[in-house]
């Protein structure tokens, strides 16, 4: 202790703890000096510590949202899905498709897969390719008044903030089910050298390079023409077998015989589809960066993978190599077609889900396609919930795609109603694809203004300069308890109304989501 000041209070303290430390005889007094000194001094301030008044721990930021791929297959071909009947009046198709993109709003889905190329047509303005029959009853005439379905379809899914994919089918030319005659500018007609006919159907030969040329023309207009958000392909690039028929692509093999290749026919038509299947992925995000390329293939790769699993071969039979194209990354995501239930012995869903995730190092989107049009015949709609919720827990799975719009629409045993009330009651984003290189939107410009009464609150905002916004999310905090919305992108304001039996919230994080589906900078209002 320095002689030179006097002793504050709590060095006398423990001078008199150590006299009696000193004697055994009163150490026992020692110890209660110490003890007491130490509570007293610790609890009382001295005048170099100031008080502070209490404070109030800081609210968290908001939740993180939740991301799950949910989509539905609306299929034009033989009018399955929509439109309901060909030749139908506009405004009748148009009130269809609505109620479609509403159905899927109210069940939470969040992405739409449009068919608008069945068989070498186009339910859009083409003049690559004719008007499909699927809209006018008859193959290349036009729709009176006229009017563009794809168009159409995605304005109205991007008002209801729903991602539209459109489908595709490769290289069929014309189907079992066409009613109507060929039309003079269809394909078959135009070059029928590019045409095998098997069964009753007509095919295009994907062994033909000018075959391969036609079709990526064609689905390139789509991706350089419309707004969509991704390209998609079904299953159908050499066909399923028909009994007693064989594809006769004899004249395309010879020619690539006689130029020198060695490959058996099985090798070369599988290699005639990877090289296409990777020049149309590259082609799309050369044109434009941010649409997806997904392809939906058959649910069983090749028999035996996995152990057990028995069925069509879809590697020899369809040429369809579709893991290859998962592990190379020529596709930004997989919607397998695992149309069986969980408990069918020789293509069990819960064997086939695991095996695909397994197959996918470089972390591509995997939504399983799921078949709720069977509900009522070998499942129930309580197949379908188990299905997804397996889809839920298996890792590098992020969504489903459903078969089809019909069964949804109908409401197949309550389905309808137990996908919006139970399975997909938490509305969710369709999960980023954050290898295509579109640069996170900038934050949006918001405002709020609360009326004198302090009973409504506006805001109002604009896109960032430069973004690309396909939804906002918009999350409110009440006291310390937060709340999400998912909005279109093209909306930019939101009320909140005391009188409407509405909270006011305090904080607002306003958040841009780009077409790649990545997360821009924030914007926050506080009252």
């Amino acid at each position: 202790m320095n002689p030179t000041r006097p002793a504050l209070g709590w060095e006398k303290a423990l001078s008199r703890a150590a006299w009696n430390f000193s004697t055994p005889r009163h150490r026992w007094q020692g110890w209660l000096w110490a003890m007491g000194a130490f509570i007293a001094f610790a609890l009382v301030p001295t005048h170099a510590a100031p008080r502070r008044a209490p404070t109030l721990a800081k609210p968290s930021g908001p939740p993180a949202v939740l991301r799950e791929f949910r989509g539905m297959w609306i299929a034009s071909k033989g009018n399955i899905d929509w439109p309901t009947q060909p030749g139908q009046p506009a405004v009748q198709q148009q009130a269809q498709l609505r109620e479609l993109l509403d159905a899927a709003v109210q069940m939470r889905l969040n992405a739409v897969v449009l068919q608008v190329r069945p068989q070498c047509d186009a339910l859009y303005e083409s003049t690559l390719e004719p008007w499909s029959e699927t809209i006018t009853g008859r193959q290349g005439l036009p729709p009176m008044p006229r009017w563009d379905p794809l168009a159409y379809a995605i304005k109205e899914a991007h008002l209801r903030g729903l991602e539209l994919h459109a489908w595709v089918n490769p290289f069929r030319a014309r189907s079992e089910v066409s009613r109507s005659p060929l039309s003079r500018s269809h394909i078959s007609i135009q070059h029928p050298e590019y045409i095998v006919r098997y069964g009753d159907q007509l095919w295009l030969d994907p062994g033909i390079p000018a075959v391969r040329d036609h079709t990526l023309k064609v689905l390139l207009d789509i991706v350089q023409r419309y707004d969509v958000d991704a390209l998609h392909m079904d299953d159908y690039f050499y066909p399923y077998p028909i009994k007693d028929q064989r594809f006769a692509d004899d004249v395309s093999y010879d020619h690539y015989r006689r130029g020198g290749g060695r490959m058996e026919r099985q090798v070369w038509r599988r290699e005639n589809v990877d090289g296409f299947v990777k020049q149309l992925g590259f082609l799309i995000h050369q044109r434009k960066p941010w649409v997806k390329f997904g392809i939906s293939p058959f649910g069983i790769w090749r028999p035996g993978h996995p152990t057990g699993i028995k069925g069509l071969d879809a590697f020899e039979t369809l040429s369809s190599d579709a893991v290859k194209w998962l592990r190379s990354g020529w596709v930004d995501y997989l919607a397998p077609q695992l149309y069986w239930t969980i408990d069918r012995r020789d293509q069990s869903y819960a064997a086939l889900l695991p095996w695909w995730s397994q197959q996918n190092p470089l972390g591509r989107h995997l939504w399983p396609g799921l078949d709720a049009s069977r509900i009522g015949q070998d499942r129930n709609s309580g197949e379908i919930e188990r299905e997804i919720q397996l889809a839920r827990k298996q890792k590098g799975v992020g969504g489903v795609l459903l078969w089809n719009a019909s069964a949804l629409r109908l409401n197949k045993q309550g389905i309808r109603v137990m996908l919006a009330q139970r399975i997909f009651a938490q509305a969710a984003l369709v999960p980023a694809t954050t290898w295509l290189p579109e640069p996170p939107s900038v934050a949006p410009q918001i405002e709020g203004s609360v009326d004198a009464a302090g009973l409504r609150l506006a805001l109002k905002w604009t896109a960032g300069e430069g973004s690309a916004v396909r939804q906002y999310t918009l999350q409110y905090r009440v006291g310390r308890q937060w709340y999400t919305e998912i909005l279109a992108g093209h909306l930019q304001s939101r009320n909140f109304d005391r009188r409407l039996r509405q909270v006011l919230p305090d904080e607002v994080v306003l958040t841009p989501i780009g077409r790649t589906g990545v997360s821009g900078r924030p914007a926050q209002w506080r009252r």
